[in-house]
């Protein structure tokens, strides 16, 4: 019968037990930290009724193109949803505004007339954010407010 030694053992194992030995005095120093600088409450959200802010006013953003009385124009632009908008031969002054409570909004206005001059303005809450005109015959202009 051969004899097994304790001694014998940890020569052969050596690498093995200290290995052992790190890793469980590591796990055991990890939980304690986590219990002196961890939190361990629970994230909450809010719900979704609390999103809505009954004091924050909507963006109102006007864009108006200008020219001549009696002047046609074909008008294109972004909507508060960025899907393209066209009217055709509409007459001057022509003006929409959008409603929007996104904190930005891709303001984009382009319009061709049939006579001189003509021009477009965007103006976000009140202030001109972009406005533009040219004197060309059939001139066609555009307004961009990147950030509205």
């Amino acid at each position: 019968m051969k004899r097994v030694s304790v001694g014998g053992v940890v020569r052969r194992r050596w690498a093995v037990i200290v290995a052992v030995v790190v890793v469980a005095i590591t796990s055991f120093a990890v939980y304690r930290l986590n219990g002196i600088f961890g939190s361990n409450d629970v994230v909450s959200r809010p719900s979704a009724d609390s999103l809505e802010n009954p004091d924050f006013n909507p963006k109102q953003v006007l864009f108006e193109v200008f020219g001549p009385p009696g002047t046609l124009a074909t008008i294109n632009y972004l909507d508060k949803d960025a899907q393209p908008q066209r009217v055709d031969d509409t007459p001057l002054p022509w003006s929409t505004t959008l409603t929007t409570t996104d904190p930005t909004l891709f303001a984009d206005l382009r319009a061709q007339g049939d006579a001189q001059p003509i021009g477009c303005r965007i103006t976000v809450n009140g202030i001109v954010k972009d406005e533009r005109s040219t004197d060309n015959v059939n001139g066609y202009i555009a307004c961009l407010d990147k950030s509205a």
